[in-house]
């Protein structure tokens, strides 16, 4: 299946059921507000290296996380309670995308650019773009940064300073989502450590109708 080709003056995006097997579906196009709003409320998300054309991903089937399923272990149970924990939301979004990139970088390498964080640092102004902090015992522990609309967030990354930090952020954060009642956090792809969280593979199929649920009151 052909991988299509994004005009950059035009915002669109070719149907999502329309993606490879891999869940590529185009290349190509800018990282404006109005085109990353349209790809996310479409299921599409880009994700590409540095140097690299913008690519763009719609996974036939999506890895999510239900804010009622998230997952706490004892070990997490006993390591919350033990320690003075502050969960606070954009507490500086453009420093917690900043360290998610650099822990990248770090470790495996980075998807998440200078354009990168310019796009979402935009996102986040327009009131889109969301990022969670934890404070242990007064310290910086670790964030994670994502798009929230309607009541559906897509995670991006995350990051930790010290132990646990990504781990505390993620629960504290899916049972405040739970609150809210939002419907799914959009993991976009599998990774061990997200599947110990509650982690788990859904159809496009369902996906899409929780989608579609979840930005109905927009």
């Amino acid at each position: 299946m052909p991988v299509f080709r994004l005009d950059g003056d035009r915002i669109e995006f070719p149907h999502p059921t329309l993606a490879r097997a891999d869940g590529l579906l185009a290349v190509g196009g800018d990282l404006c507000v109005e085109r990353l709003l349209l790809a996310y409320t479409h299921g599409i998300f880009p994700w590409y290296n540095p140097g690299e054309e913008i690519l763009w991903w719609c996974p036939k089937e999506r890895f999510v996380i239900f804010p009622e399923e998230i997952h706490v272990s004892r070990s997490m149970r006993k390591y919350m309670k033990k320690h003075s924990l502050k969960v606070v939301l954009n507490r500086d979004f453009a420093d917690t995308m900043h360290r998610c990139r650099i822990k990248r970088e770090f470790d495996d390498g980075t998807w998440i650019t200078d354009e990168m964080e310019e796009a979402y640092s935009k996102l986040h102004k327009e009131g889109y773009a969301v990022s969670v902090e934890v404070y242990e015992d007064e310290m910086l522990a670790g964030g994670l940064y994502g798009v929230s609309i309607g009541r559906c967030f897509f995670g991006e990354s995350m990051y930790s300073d010290k132990e646990n930090g990504s781990k505390t952020a993620l629960i504290a954060f899916a049972q405040l989502l739970e609150q809210q009642e939002f419907l799914f956090i959009d993991c976009q792809f599998h990774t061990e450590h997200l599947e110990q969280m509650g982690g788990r593979y859904i159809s496009w199929e369902t996906y899409d109708k929780m989608l579609q649920e979840g930005l109905r009151d927009l």
